[in-house]
């Protein structure tokens, strides 16, 4: 479809810094031209954005993506693209397909089976029902064959999982540092970014001593010395926040706030708010067992590695069960617990869509800039002041579609 739109001057903030009243020409799913003036084209929609700030789409860069609900519930909070870390590579496939055929979900990117060890994490869903049973790594020369399954399910990263029990509450078996290595390698050779479950520092120095590209999580397991921090910045490494889930095991968990917040609450799944309440119910040390990881510590260990120069992306971990975190909702969660860690807003904002489309290879989106998609979010005042006004959606685009998000989409258009 041949879509023609016109933004009289919004405030844009461009993936790294703010330009005062622009207009932004978006045509055929692209932005067409940014300019402080431009002549309106005969024909065109437009929309009025004074009082307004227009941004790129926001960019997840850590869920578990398992029906399409949960990339339209990422669509409709401002989310237009989510880098799913591990799932069953058929329903993967299959979601990251519709996405593509839609502009009415989130964009997906997918990672399919994770590399784990034997019995290791995350088995022990295996075990309970809530996984199929999947592949693992036995030893470094099964590498090279593991990745080329993966490429062969048709993932764009490679998901390594490095939990020695910690963060499950009980020990399990880990993969060697040649069997990491040998995964990063191969993975490499095929054009795959990595990235690796890191919840503990043991995890995260395991990770960056063998190459992986990205810190799923940062270490939660105890305050982060400063030699740890500056070895994740001599490696290169890039770190995902990842704070919801932590947070979700106390009574600080963002979501109780964002779910009563009246700007996020009518869009909101019915099914989630309703679950949220008998989570909020459960008492927070049972939430999800005996876990020794805590939300300060990754917060500071983040902040700490990013503000020596480590790239930091937002993400939410987005999955159900019994922790309050979803799709959508959560990330504005996630960017608020940034800024009270010490971030600006701009630069939790940077996290959310230039620095994410960097990391991951996206270059055709992250920023507003002409030639990029057309994927943007407009709201009202500026989250540049206040991270919350980032909450007061007016408009969303994906591909120059404006979003409706009041839409109700039947369930068997999303099979």
């Amino acid at each position: 479809m041949s879509t023609a739109t016109f933004i009289r001057q919004a405030a844009v903030f461009d993936g790294t810094r703010l330009l005062p009243a622009q207009d932004v020409l978006i045509h055929d799913g692209t932005i067409a031209a940014v300019a402080p003036a431009l002549a309106v084209p005969p024909g065109d929609t437009v929309v009025d954005g004074s009082g307004k700030t227009l941004l790129p789409g926001l960019i997840d860069s850590h869920t578990h993506t398992t029906h399409a609900g949960q990339l339209r519930q990422s669509l409709v909070f401002g989310v237009t693209t989510e880098l799913c870390m591990g799932g069953e590579p058929e329903t993967s496939r299959r979601l990251r397909a519709l996405a593509r055929s839609r502009d009415d979900l989130a964009d997906l990117r997918i990672a399919t089976v994770g590399a784990t060890a034997p019995h290791g994490h995350p088995n022990q869903l295996v075990e309970i029902g809530m996984l199929k049973p999947f592949p693992t790594v036995t030893g470094p020369e099964h590498a090279d064959a593991f990745v080329a399954d993966r490429v062969a399910d048709g993932a764009d990263h490679l998901k390594i999982f490095i939990e020695d029990g910690t963060v499950a509450g009980r020990p399990m078996p880990t993969m060697s540092d040649e069997t990491v290595a040998a995964l990063v390698t191969a993975a490499h050779e095929r054009g795959l970014r990595t990235a690796a479950h890191t919840w503990t520092r043991s995890a995260v120095r395991q990770a960056i001593a063998c190459g992986v590209d990205i810190l799923a999580h940062p270490p939660s397991d105890g305050p982060s010395d400063q030699d740890l921090i500056e070895a994740v910045a001599a490696a290169g490494a890039i770190v995902v926040a990842t704070l919801p889930p932590l947070a979700g095991m106390s009574n600080a968990s963002p979501e109780f706030e964002l779910a009563q917040d009246p700007r996020l609450r009518p869009y909101a799944d019915p099914e989630w708010l309703a679950g949220l309440d008998r989570i909020h119910a459960i008492e927070p040390g049972k939430r999800m067992g005996p876990l020794g990881v805590r939300t300060s510590d990754a917060a500071d260990a983040a902040v700490r590695m990013f503000r020596i120069g480590v790239p930091l992306l937002a993400g939410t971990d987005g999955t159900g069960g019994d922790h309050p975190t979803t799709h959508g909702i959560s990330y504005h969660g996630e960017l608020d617990l940034l800024v009270h860690a010490g971030l600006t807003p701009a630069e939790a904002l940077t996290a959310a869509t230039a620095a994410p489309a960097e990391a991951f290879g996206l270059d055709d989106r992250g920023r507003v800039a002409p030639g990029l998609r057309a994927d943007l979010v407009l709201v009202n005042g500026s989250p540049l002041s206040d991270i919350t006004a980032l909450r007061d959606i007016t408009a969303i685009w994906r591909r120059g579609i404006r979003v409706d998000r009041s839409a109700q989409i039947p369930v068997e258009e999303l099979v």
